[in-house]
């Protein structure tokens, strides 16, 4: 296919679906002169490997996503690492240093007494 012949061609991102209850999953590009095309030629090289329940095309101009500046403003703005488990790793060591003081504490009251 000659440059020319490109510049007429879009590319199609094919999407399928198992079954009515799963997710869509991307499964390749395609160029194609329109959406009929490309959801034939889809549908001709996706179901000769497996069955799906729906297919998908989408032309790739049509997708809008971020840009490789708008990024790092998907980085969580708050800080909940207590809600994971690495927080409390040395919790039981704390835990048994609290249990020494306190009976190091009580030895000494019952000493002293």
């Amino acid at each position: 296919m000659g440059t020319e012949a490109k510049k007429d061609f879009d590319i199609y991102e094919v999407f399928s679906q198992k079954n009515v209850t799963s997710s869509f999953v991307h499964q390749f590009s395609l160029l194609a002169p329109n959406k009929e095309v490309a959801l034939t030629m889809a549908r001709e090289n996706f179901l000769r490997r497996e069955p799906c329940f729906n297919l998908w095309v989408v032309k790739r101009d049509d997708i809008y996503g971020l840009s490789p500046e708008e990024r790092p403003f998907l980085e969580r703005l708050d800080n909940k690492s207590y809600r994971e488990t690495k927080g409390y790793g040395d919790l039981q060591a704390r835990w048994r240093k609290h249990k020494e003081r306190y009976e190091e504490q009580q030895q000494k009251a019952k000493s002293g007494s």
